[in-house]
């Protein structure tokens, strides 16, 4: 009995031992796990994270007429060290950290050489794991060069070397056309903010693709599940050159006559492509820089540009003939109670002048008196024929914030007519009209009678393809009758040669047009208030001796010094774009050139697609020898009078080699490949960033250097 039961108390003492023995295994093992692999088990958890990610795509590019980039989104990147990289080690950052110090400072300049040794070895001592190089962000060229330092050059691991890329969209011509390019939010996501940024944002921005995160050695590590669509390129009407012309003769004038803003648009009367659109302002410190888009968005009164209109419409029904007189008298004429004056009444006024001469000289009686004799009963009859023409139909431009025509009707808008409104209608009061609206109505004279609508957008493409194209759109087919179109023509020609616009004759291309002065009415006081404010135009085309090639409007608002004068003030712009535009040879004469059979030449032309460059060699006629073996791709070379095609060959899940052709055929390969394509400057690719036969990754970025 006494054996038994000191079994029985061996046996607990045993079992007790063990669930001791356990107990303090499993606490050795809690206490290690969280104390001494602490490190070792966060990073296993840290790797079983997975989070749900959007990846952004890339913003399409906003491109002027001939393909140079206006808006683009470029990759910049933040320099970061991992101190707690596997790989680096102590000596190894002893051994480069003052050659590494040394290349900083000589390339990011914001540290001494001592400076940066300080910072790195701070950086260490805090073990920290995203401790930042540089402060500010560096461009993909500068960091390719950073790479190549000393340390860095080793490769992530062994330097813990690092970056993280940010997006940034830039203008490369800084500020041409910079209102109607428009500009993003500065969350990159939330797209365009204004212009042709916003206007076309659905299809700059593309689609978002869908991936997950997860962290690996400390560092999250994104993995792509469903790739994002890029963005479609938007190309638009804007010419470089002539955009350039006209905002520096803007500028100039602005500055010399002292004036609050200033307003230029150039027109190519047959398309209605906008070659050139620039809008500034004048800033609190005296300089000018482009501001809100006045052009488009503001609904002024026209002035006396729009007796031009009047004039038509009163050639138009008959009422009057270019050689019929008018009497204007002293330039004083009394009409319902208020006063009505010509410009020169201090001087006597004109008194009997022809029906031409009212435009030649812009006088506001003579054009009242006319509208008056056949209208003054049926004031509807001359506002519907305004209509007619279209001048009062919203054109839809597709620029954000664009303003809307507003011309009174005696009967729809009974409430605000005035025994006065029709004779102030005729020289450009009581009615707005955004600035493009006028030029449009000219560009109809210049077009023939065909008034069509303005376009700022040639073409929609999207990897290299084009997906529309946009065409001229006539808002009226005939804006009068011939005659009638030949007189305006005359007139216009004759305020340039004999009128008001003496100072916008040129010796080198011929101009017509018609200037314009409006008062700036000031609120509650209107006219009547003190220290009166000016908005001066000139809307013409040129040349006016042939087939006119642009129509260019300039308004300008409160001069402050000078007499206000669209002829001086407007009309000189005009006139020096004009002048610039047939200096530049921007619209040549055609000239015959018999070809040289004996020497032909050969042009170069740029590697890209086989079946494209076969069919142009076929169409221009240029012999080739075809060594392209079936390849899709060729690079060119001249040889005597023939080009030979020779076949690129890339091996499948490779880098493909895209030197030496244009952007667009550039662009077309690697985004298939699965590449995101970036490109600096214009002509053929010279460099491309990843190397062709590197081993080909979807979704790495690579940037095409052209020249």
């Amino acid at each position: 009995m006494a054996t038994d039961r000191g079994n029985i108390i061996f046996r607990y003492i045993i079992i007790t031992l063990l669930i001791v023995f356990i107990c303090c295994a499993i606490l050795y093992k809690v206490g290690r796990t969280a104390f001494i692999d602490r490190e070792h088990w966060q990073r296993k958890a840290d790797s079983l994270k997975i989070e749900n990610i959007t990846i952004l795509p890339e913003r399409g590019n906003i491109l002027a007429e001939d393909g140079r980039l206006m808006a683009s989104t470029v990759p910049q990147y933040y320099l970061y060290i991992d101190f707690k990289a596997d790989g680096l080690k102590r000596d190894t950052l002893m051994k480069y950290i003052t050659p590494l110090s040394k290349a900083l400072s000589e390339k990011l300049g914001d540290r001494t050489p001592a400076g940066y040794e300080a910072h790195l070895l701070k950086g260490y001592r805090s073990k920290s794991r995203q401790y930042p190089v540089y402060r500010k962000r560096v461009s993909y060229t500068d960091l390719k060069e950073i790479k190549q330092f000393p340390l860095f050059r080793m490769g992530p691991n062994k330097s813990g070397f690092y970056t993280k890329q940010m997006v940034r969209r830039i203008k490369p011509f800084g500020s041409l056309a910079s209102r109607t390019i428009g500009d993003i939010y500065g969350e990159y996501e939330k797209g365009g903010k204004n212009g042709i940024e916003l206007a076309y944002d659905s299809l700059l921005r593309g689609t978002p693709g869908r991936g997950t995160k997860q962290k690996i050695r400390g560092r999250w590590v994104n993995m792509t599940n469903i790739e994002p669509i890029n963005g479609a390129n938007i190309r638009t009407t804007i010419d470089i050159k002539i955009q350039d012309i006209t905002e520096k003769a803007l500028v100039e004038k602005l500055s010399e006559i002292e004036a609050e803003s200033g307003t230029a648009i150039v027109m190519e009367v047959a398309t209605g492509e906008i070659k050139a659109i620039t809008n500034i302002g004048r800033m609190p410190d005296g300089t000018y820089a482009e501001t809100r888009n006045h052009a488009v968005a503001d609904e002024v009164e026209p002035g006396s540009t729009f007796k031009t209109v009047s004039m038509m419409v009163a050639l138009d029904a008959g009422i009057i003939q270019p050689d019929d007189t008018v009497d204007v008298g002293n330039g004083i004429f009394m009409y319902a109670g208020s006063r009505m004056t010509d410009h020169n009444a201090h001087r006597g006024g004109y008194h009997r002048i022809s029906a031409a001469q009212t435009i030649w000289y812009s006088s506001n009686i003579g054009i009242a008196k006319i509208i008056l004799k056949g209208f003054e009963k049926r004031p509807q009859d001359f506002v519907d024929r305004l209509y007619a023409m279209g001048l009062n139909t919203p054109v839809n431009l597709n620029i954000p914030g664009e303003g809307r025509p507003k011309i009174k009707h005696p009967i729809k808008d009974k409430n605000r007519w005035y025994k006065t409104t029709l004779p102030w209608m005729t020289f450009g009061y009581e009615i707005q009209i955004p600035p493009i609206y006028t030029l449009m109505f000219y560009n109809a004279i210049a077009n023939g009678g065909k008034m069509i609508k303005p376009i700022f957008v040639k073409e929609i493409s999207k990897d290299g393809v084009i997906i529309e194209t946009k065409k001229t759109e006539t808002i009226n087919p005939q804006i009068c009758t011939p005659k009638t179109l030949a007189q305006i023509q005359q007139m216009l020609t004759d305020v340039v040669q004999k009128g008001t616009a003496g100072p916008v004759k040129s010796d080198y291309v011929k101009i017509a047009g018609k200037t314009g002065t409006a008062q700036i009415a000031q609120g509650a006081a209107g006219y009547r208030g003190n220290g009166k404010q000016h908005r001066v135009s000139f809307c013409g085309y040129f040349p006016a001796d042939g087939t006119p090639r642009y129509t260019c409007m300039v308004l300008v608002s409160n001069p402050h010094k000078g007499y206000p004068s669209g002829g001086s003030m407007s009309g000189a712009v005009v006139r020096s774009i004009a002048e610039q535009i047939y200096a530049q040879g921007l619209y040549p004469s055609v000239v015959v050139q018999h070809p040289d059979t004996l020497h032909p030449l050969i042009p170069y032309i740029k590697n890209g697609n086989f079946q494209k460059l076969t069919f142009a060699c076929d169409l221009l006629k240029i012999q080739y020898e075809d060594y392209a073996k079936e390849c899709s791709w060729v690079e060119t070379a001249n040889h005597s009078n023939k080009i030979i095609l020779n076949g690129i060959k890339t091996p499948e899940e490779s880098i493909p080699s895209v030197k030496g052709m244009g952007a667009r055929d550039a662009i077309y390969l690697l985004e298939k490949a699965g590449l995101h394509v970036t490109i600096s400057g214009k002509g053929k690719v010279v460099e491309q960033s990843i190397p062709a036969g590197a081993r080909l990754i979807k979704g790495q970025r690579i940037t095409l250097t052209l020249k």
